[in-house]
């Protein structure tokens, strides 16, 4: 189990790597969707003619490792994040509601992914705590 505040996910639909931040450590894990359970059905019009179906197991594991995170952000390429997104909305409602934003990325290494959780939650961060005037 991570001890970060804040994660990022970084998903497709083969593994998902999920860097943990908090103000002093920071920590990485990587979860793998299950080959045997991983089936593909044809897609029209789609140059490959297939597409991933939705692995409603990888997606409750990974839901699973971020349910002691504050705040979270959801990364990666096509459309294995939304789907995910679609599974908590469904399925894990009350983790939904931490999560901080969705975007498009192609694949980061561990580095990238580390400094990209921690200069977004360093903003996020820094906006709650700032006082309000008026």
């Amino acid at each position: 189990m991570a001890t970060g505040i804040y994660a990022v996910l970084w998903i497709d639909h083969h593994e998902a790597r999920i860097a943990f931040v908090s103000h002093d450590e920071s920590d990485e894990i990587v979860v793998h969707a299950d080959q045997a359970r991983h089936h593909l059905r044809s897609k029209a019009g789609n140059p490959e003619g297939y597409r991933a179906t939705e692995d409603h197991v990888f997606f409750q594991k990974v839901a699973n490792d971020l349910a002691p995170v504050k705040g979270f952000l959801v990364v990666g390429p096509a459309n294995a994040k939304t789907q995910f997104v679609k599974h908590l909305h469904r399925y894990d409602p009350r983790l939904i509601e931490r999560l901080s934003a969705i975007e498009s990325m192609d694949r980061l290494t561990d580095g990238e992914l580390l400094a990209l959780a921690r200069k977004y939650f360093k903003r996020v961060d820094r906006m709650i705590h700032q006082p309000q005037t008026s």
